[in-house]
């Protein structure tokens, strides 16, 4: 039989700076908003039941100075409001539009939340215990950590994620989330496999500021499968219901299917801000089934955590969600960012794609996030 040339795949090989051609600057834009198309591996969850929302804009949420900046930037590429079943402001960039999926990189976190509200409710893990406990082949980077503390980013290894270094973990990384070819001789391990590599002589916090791993967010889907018995996929077609998304949620998975719950999901802006509810709500579904756990929810907003970094340290972090007064959400990877209000019921979503080499710019995302807090706090009768 005749052997074809092949040539590695295009879009996941890796050019100039160690990054794959789709999370490069030039074309990152382009890639977020077809990363659901482009990772090697991955699934599609549609929700049986559709939550309609009847078109009521807010022109308070227009006439914010804020939101006239933030959505006139060559950065942006989404925004939806949502509260309850009503649609109270949208808009898109020209290249972009409200059939579109985007990439919520770490926004996906958040899907951790509600899975370990279910697991903490039903007695299936102690947050006290070591990760030892549930997963005795775990490396020394997190073997004798507490899940609360992998929980609230406050673990110290040898995992980086300085996305100005090219060669941080976190890019290494995407060899086993599928968002990358190897190299020529490089292997291509499993996620578990390599999240069982991590190391560490000392895996305690000294700082004052959370440190931030995505890795954390795959042990502890390890961690959840294993004392649960049932795969993430089953969670995650429960949390499309509970949201009930009107098109699809994608998630990439390793190689074995394994979803990349650090930041693998893709949704349209509406269907974030959909699932920004189930927040809203305090863990309920739109049928009003719990997702989530009040109380795993209200210890996340009450309990004493660390913060951000500055300039966003006036944001604590708690349980796989960043905290803002009566308002909990999660910021992704090069400028998405997702905020829900326990009071008021609005949640907001918000797309755009920076185009530096990091994808960090800390005064952006701190701007976005004043403005996603303005917005949910926008009063109702």
């Amino acid at each position: 039989m005749t052997a074809f040339n092949t040539i590695p795949n295009p879009d996941l090989t890796v050019r100039s700076a160690e990054r794959a051609v789709w999370n490069s600057p030039d074309t990152r834009r382009w890639g977020f908003h077809n990363l659901h198309r482009i990772s090697r591996h991955g699934i599609r969850l549609r929700a049986r039941n559709v939550l309609p929302l009847a078109r009521d804009f807010d022109m308070r949420i227009e006439t914010m100075p804020e939101v006239q900046r933030l959505t006139h930037t060559s950065m942006f590429s989404a925004m939806a409001v949502v509260r309850d079943a009503r649609l109270l402001y949208e808009r898109y960039a020209p290249d972009f539009g409200p059939e579109r999926p985007h990439a919520i990189m770490s926004i996906s976190k958040t899907m951790m939340h509600l899975i370990y509200g279910q697991l903490t409710d039903a007695g299936l893990v102690d947050p006290n215990a070591a990760v030892e406990t549930y997963l005795p082949e775990i490396g020394s980077g997190y073997a004798r950590a507490r899940v609360r503390d992998v929980l609230d980013m406050n673990v110290a290894n040898d995992y980086s994620e300085d996305y100005s270094d090219p060669h941080t973990s976190a890019l290494e990384q995407e060899v086993s989330m599928g968002w990358r070819v190897p190299a020529p001789g490089e292997p291509e391990l499993s996620n578990h496999a390599f999240l069982c590599s991590i190391r560490s002589d000392d895996i305690e916090n000294r700082s004052s500021a959370i440190d931030y791993k995505s890795a954390n967010t795959d042990v502890l889907e390890l961690i959840a499968e294993r004392v649960s018995g049932r795969p993430i996929r089953d969670y995650l077609v429960e949390i499309a219901e509970a949201a009930g998304l009107e098109d699809s949620l994608y998630v990439s998975t390793d190689r074995g299917g394994t979803p990349i719950l650090n930041g693998g999901c893709s949704l349209t802006a509406r269907d974030l801000a959909r699932y920004g509810g189930i927040f809203a709500r305090e863990g309920l579904g739109v049928e009003g089934r719990p997702v989530g756990s009040p109380e795993f929810l209200r210890d996340a907003m009450t309990s004493p955590s660390k913060h951000r970094g500055p300039p966003r340290d006036w944001q604590r972090y708690r349980g796989q969600l960043i905290v803002i007064d009566r308002s909990v959400g999660h910021g992704g990877f090069a400028g998405q960012f997702l905020l829900a209000n326990l009071d008021t019921r609005i949640s907001v979503a918000f797309f755009s794609v920076l185009e530096t080499l990091s994808g960090s710019d800390e005064d952006y995302v701190s701007d976005v996030s004043h403005m996603a807090q303005a917005v949910c706090e926008l009063p109702f009768e």
